[in-house]
């Protein structure tokens, strides 16, 4: 499967500028992280109207410099405890079970978790 979405995506980019996008990278195993870049590299080798562009934790830009290494740019972004406090809100208003959390356990997961993440 991976095969021929790659050769699909060899024969698209070949005559078009392409972006392709990998979300969270560093949630797949490393084994399968170089079975997936190194045919992207061969992508950007052969395909100059070809973009990648891949997300994932810190660790993960390692891996990917040492297997993208044609026209290899890199970003760090780190989000900040609002962006967190603001995604936790946006989450905890989609909960189907409203009435399972009260507003008192809802406070203490958005003064909490931001606190725990920016720490990382």
């Amino acid at each position: 499967m991976l095969r021929k979405t790659m050769e699909l995506l060899q024969e698209i980019s070949s005559s078009r500028r392409v972006f392709i996008c990998i979300d969270a990278l560093d949630e797949s195993q490393a084994k399968h992280r170089v079975k997936l870049l190194d045919p992207l590299n061969q992508i950007l080798r052969r395909s100059p109207g070809a973009r990648i562009f891949v997300t994932g934790r810190p660790g993960t830009r390692d891996g990917v410099e040492g297997h993208l290494t044609l026209r290899v740019g890199t970003r760090s972004i780190t989000p900040t405890k609002d962006d967190i406090t603001i995604f936790l809100r946006e989450k905890l208003k989609e909960d189907t079970i409203p009435k399972v959390m009260d507003e008192s356990l809802r406070e203490e997961i958005i003064k909490a978790i931001p606190e725990t993440v920016s720490e990382m």
